[in-house]
């Protein structure tokens, strides 16, 4: 029996590890040769702290040996990238028996079925069967979209690479940053915002006033406001809780440029999906508690769906922009958690731990630069406090001289 061990960062990936341990056994062995797989998953937050492919090798080798397998393959969801290309796996050269797959490069649709086919032709690698591994990871759409080249590595630690295309496999592995991040976890952990947004919502559905400037909005001024109350949240996350990369933690411009398009639209993408269920909650509710005949005594016409749709998006935009001063209740720790898979929120705390401890240490070379001012101001004061004392001494012995 070959055993494969499959060392996963935790949260997704690990997902997508046990999803994939759970379905290859079988499927290896009629591809790869006859012998029966096994795979154990291993999730190693130590490795989830490696930041390069040749890192991350390293540790997943460790673990093939402390486990005992024939082979070990990193699952990450740390973005790689080479000569600003996006990598998808690196075989070991250091290391003949691992291998590392980085998931964001996959893309954001169907990461399973495409980290299962990146799997077998790495595993294919490793064991000398890549000849036989036609598993659909060069199929046409594939090939169209963002394109996948096999290269031998200029590197003493990695034989083989799997990248993709510049520009187009860029987006993939925005898309692929983006599904990592699962940002739809976003407003379910941070209660404040959640809190505030709901409260606000129930006040919106049970305030005439609230209805008669839902019923005076049209379709574009209501399209606006919602747009304004998506955009308020997701700035206000952004700005409050410094989610915002800066050229001194990443000095490549174009990695800085990922991190910050992830993080708009991972942001966007989980406000987006609380206005859709605080929406439907909003219109749900105003169908069952709100009678059409009070309503209608309230906006003075016949009632229709409209007026309910239109009374829900504005409760619902009022609690969304509620639910951005919500958000200022909770701490960055938090917010960093909801809004990132681990390995990101782990790789941003460091990042702030490493800043305020600057910043300390700032402070306190400040206040040694003030305590070493004011003491030799002090002491300027005692010199000149002598000398004046001693001219005086002088002057006095001068006057009973005459």
């Amino acid at each position: 029996m070959v055993s494969l061990g499959l060392v996963s960062d935790p949260d997704f990936p690990s997902h997508i590890a046990d999803s994939l341990a759970e379905s290859l056994p079988g499927y290896l062995t009629e591809r790869l040769d006859e012998a029966e797989w096994s795979i154990e998953v291993v999730r190693d937050p130590v490795a989830a702290g490696r930041s390069s492919g040749k890192e991350i090798l390293d540790a997943t080798e460790r673990q093939r040996r402390l486990h005992g397998w024939d082979y070990a393959v990193g699952v990450t969801d740390l973005p790689l990238r080479r000569e600003k290309r996006p990598v998808l796996a690196d075989i070991g050269q250091e290391h003949e028996r691992v291998g590392v797959i980085s998931l964001p490069a996959l893309g954001g649709f169907q990461p399973q079925r495409r980290a299962r086919q990146l799997l077998v032709s790495v595993l294919a690698e490793l064991t000398g069967n890549n000849d036989r591994t036609d598993n659909g990871l060069y199929s046409p759409p594939t090939e169209l979209l963002a394109p996948i080249r096999r290269e031998r590595a200029s590197s003493d630690s990695i034989a083989v690479r799997y990248r993709s295309t510049r520009r187009r496999g860029r987006a993939r592995l925005l898309s692929g940053m983006v599904r990592s991040n699962t940002p739809w976890r976003l407003v379910l952990g941070m209660s404040g915002a959640l809190a505030a947004a709901l409260a606000t919502s129930v006040f919106g559905l049970t305030s005439s006033t609230v209805w008669q400037i839902a019923d005076m909005l049209g379709p574009f001024r209501r399209g606006v406001l919602v747009v304004l109350a998506v955009a308020l949240m997701a700035t206000w996350l952004i700005v409050t809780h410094k989610l915002w990369e800066k050229p001194r933690y990443t000095a490549d411009r174009e990695q800085r440029m990922l991190y910050n398009s992830s993080t708009v639209l991972t942001i966007l993408t989980g406000v987006g999906c609380l206005y859709v269920v605080l929406f439907a909650a909003n219109l749900a509710g105003s169908l069952f508690l709100i009678d059409p005949e009070l309503l209608s005594s309230s906006l003075g016409g016949s009632i229709g769906a409209g007026n309910y749709v239109g009374l829900a998006l504005a409760a619902t935009s009022m609690g969304v922009a509620a639910g951005a001063l919500g958000s200022g209740l909770e701490d960055d720790a938090t917010v960093r958690r909801a809004a990132y898979g681990y390995r990101e929120a782990r790789r941003r705390a460091n990042q702030q731990q490493a800043q305020e401890e600057q910043e300390e240490q700032e402070a306190r070379t400040n206040q040694e630069a003030q305590a070493d001012r004011e003491e030799r101001a002090a002491q300027e004061e005692r010199q000149e406090q002598a000398e004046s004392e001693e001219q005086s001494g002088r002057d006095s012995d001068t006057e009973r001289g005459t």
